[in-house]
């Protein structure tokens, strides 16, 4: 008998165990480096205004003013004077505008990627030169500068008829590696005595996964879960200890929490994104098209001859209705995704009507979950 109870007591522990390791196999780890931004290291966006070279007519027209203006005022800095009334007419020229993003603690030296857009009218901005281009911040002071030639990834052609044809946009390129850090982006992140970060997606069950990880790690009451999209945590003093221990940080791996659940319709291209945790309340569905046809087919009517009258246009319309047999479906309490989509799939539902179907069931109540229209 009690070998028997034995027996059954390791069994059970067994599938205890089995059944423990297939819930903590589901629970996906994610690193948590890729669920928060460190505050205090962050990149920063840099603009500047220039001029492309070289563009074999393809620049700016003349109706564009502020191109030769920009021109008159670039020549006269090397000293070559100009009259005030003087108009060049410049074909091989286009104005730009140059952005680039800093890396978080770049440093001076550093090389950086400039993207180059034209501001006027240019065809094409392929086999330009962007001239030498300072590069300012938020607060007007000049971080950088931009010089190279511009690496077009489109073509366009155009024939004498006025036929033309184009690939990709060709008023709009990269100089890689084109502008250089010549002023460092100052940050407090070493002299703080907290390391803040700010979840990308809000989430209590992410944040108190994260601060218990962090504790485990580097001892308790080292962080600090604040709300549900900040987390704080101690930092050392000393900047090489602060170091490692973000590159601890990068290893770490936490469960994120439950994401909402969202319908997200993109009105302009007709996507639609149903979540994972998407789920519908018990409601009948009927769905169809009424179809409103009208045709016109205007009749010629003439007078009889030596009868005097004219010739004239009598229009005739024929007016149609056809409405669609409309299926009506079930879907029981607790209905989830993989049961939607087959059932609007079995309708043959295109993205629109799906869209109104979703819509109409939100109204109902019916819909547990948040409407999204991008």
């Amino acid at each position: 008998m009690k070998s028997t109870l034995s027996f059954y007591s390791t069994v059970l522990l067994i599938l205890s165990a089995c059944f423990l390791n297939t819930a903590k196999a589901a629970e996906v780890e994610i690193p948590i480096m890729d669920l928060v931004d460190v505050q205090g290291i962050r990149e920063n966006q840099l603009v500047g205004y220039g001029l492309v070279v070289g563009l074999a007519g393809n620049g700016d027209r003349n109706q564009v003013k502020f191109t030769s203006q920009s021109v008159t005022n670039m020549l006269r800095q090397f000293g070559v004077q100009l009259d005030a009334n003087t108009d060049p007419k410049l074909r091989n020229v286009a104005s730009v505008s140059v952005t680039a993003t800093v890396d978080p603690m770049a440093g001076l030296g550093q090389k950086l990627d400039v993207v180059v857009s034209s501001i006027g009218d240019a065809k094409s901005l392929r086999g330009g030169t962007l001239l030498l281009t300072p590069l300012r911040g938020i607060d007007g002071e000049v971080y950088a500068v931009a010089q190279g030639n511009v690496v077009i990834g489109g073509v366009s052609a155009q024939g004498q008829s006025g036929s033309s044809v184009s690939i990709n946009i060709t008023t709009a390129g990269r100089v890689p590696g084109g502008a250089t850090l010549e002023k460092e982006i100052a940050s407090d992140f070493n002299q703080r005595p907290t390391v803040t970060l700010n979840l990308r997606k809000p989430s209590f069950t992410t944040a108190k996964n994260i601060a218990r990880e962090i504790n485990n790690t580097f001892g308790p009451n080292v962080a600090t879960a604040i709300n549900q999209s900040r987390v704080e945590m101690r930092a050392p003093e000393d900047t090489q200890q602060r170091v490692v221990m973000m590159s601890m940080l990068e290893d770490m791996k936490v469960v994120e929490g439950r994401k909402p659940a969202r319908v997200v319709f993109n009105a302009r291209t007709g996507t639609i994104v149903i979540g994972k945790n998407v789920k519908i309340g018990e409601a009948a569905v009927s769905h169809g098209n009424l179809t409103v046809r009208i045709t016109e087919t205007p009749q010629v009517s003439q007078p009889n001859p030596m009868s005097g009258g004219q010739t004239t246009v009598v229009p005739r319309s024929q007016i149609g209705i056809e409405e669609e047999q409309a299926k009506m479906m079930v879907w029981p309490l607790g209905t989830e995704l993989d049961t939607i989509v087959n059932a609007v799939n079995s309708l043959g539902a295109t993205p629109t009507d799906l869209m109104s179907i979703l819509q109409a069931l939100h109204q109902a109540g019916a819909l547990n979950a948040e409407l999204v229209v991008i």
